[in-house]
């Protein structure tokens, strides 16, 4: 099945249902939150200095669109809100790794 075919969850009668749209959107998710990680990597790239990687600033922008979007889909923020604050933190460890990694060829050299 699917993740366009699944029945909806109101619709579902079984558990087997249940789990069915469950995993469907389990592997959706996975590959959204595998482009979501290119785009850490691009920011790895860009990003100048090791400095800017963590910026407060953005997470606070990023966490209230977040529960805007949760709150237009109907998703309660004591969902949404610390699943994205772990998914930003894990993320901000994964670009500080590219980061490094990417620069250390570099510095090596110089």
């Amino acid at each position: 099945m699917t993740v366009d075919a699944r029945i909806a969850p109101a619709d579902c009668k079984t558990m087997a249902e249940v789990r069915q749209g469950v995993d469907a959107l389990d592997r959706a998710l996975v590959m959204l939150l595998a482009e979501r990680q290119g785009y850490m990597h691009a920011a790895a790239r860009i990003k100048p200095s090791r400095d800017v990687v963590h910026d407060d600033a953005r997470i606070e922008d990023v966490v209230a669109k977040v529960k805007a979007a949760a709150t237009e889909a109907g998703l309660s923020h004591a969902i949404a809100e610390p699943v994205w604050r772990m998914l930003i933190s894990r993320c901000i460890a994964h670009e500080f790794e590219v980061w490094d990694q990417t620069r250390e060829p570099a510095a090596a050299k110089a």
